[in-house]
C-alpha cells in the first residue's frame, strides 16, 4: 500500500517525528491539531479560539489532500476540561455538514504546548469513493 505524507503551509508544521497527515488506502489520517497559528503566532487564546484554529488547520490539511470537512468520517476531540465540551461542540457543528462524522470526546490531563483542545480526524479521499 502506498502512503503519502500531507502537509500545508496553511497549517502548523509537525513539532516532532510525525507527519501532519498521511494518505493511505483511500483514507486520510490527520494527526491531532491544536490551536497553533501556522504563521508562528503561537497558541490561540481560549478554548473557542483554539477549537476554531484547530479546525482551520484541519481544513487546510484536508484541502491539501483533496478533501473537505464533508469527507470526514471520524473525529476524536481531546479536552483538558470536559466542561468546555458545549463551547467546542458549537464551533465543531459550524464546520461539519450533515451527516456528521462519528466522534469521540474525552478529557485528558494535558495537551501539547498547553493547549485546551486537540482534534484529530480520519477522512475518505473523495476520488477513492
Amino acid at each position: 500500500m502506498d502512503k503519502k505524507a500531507v502537509a500545508s503551509s496553511l497549517a502548523p508544521s509537525a513539532i516532532g517525528p510525525y507527519s501532519p497527515g498521511v494518505v493511505a488506502g483511500g483514507m486520510i489520517f490527520l494527526s491531532g491539531q491544536i490551536g497553533l497559528d501556522p504563521q508562528g503566532e503561537g497558541l490561540a487564546v481560549g478554548v473557542v479560539a483554539q477549537a476554531e484554529q484547530a479546525l482551520s488547520n484541519i481544513g487546510a490539511l484536508l484541502a491539501e489532500a483533496g478533501a473537505g470537512f464533508e469527507d470526514v468520517v471520524k473525529c476524536t476531540v481531546f479536552l483538558t476540561d470536559i466542561d468546555d465540551f458545549s463551547a467546542v461542540n458549537d464551533v465543531y457543528a459550524s464546520r461539519f455538514p450533515k451527516p456528521y462524522p462519528a466522534r469521540s470526546a474525552v478529557q485528558v490531563a494535558a495537551l501539547p504546548a498547553g493547549a485546551l483542545v486537540e482534534i484529530e480526524v480520519i477522512a475518505r479521499v473523495p476520488s477513492a469513493g
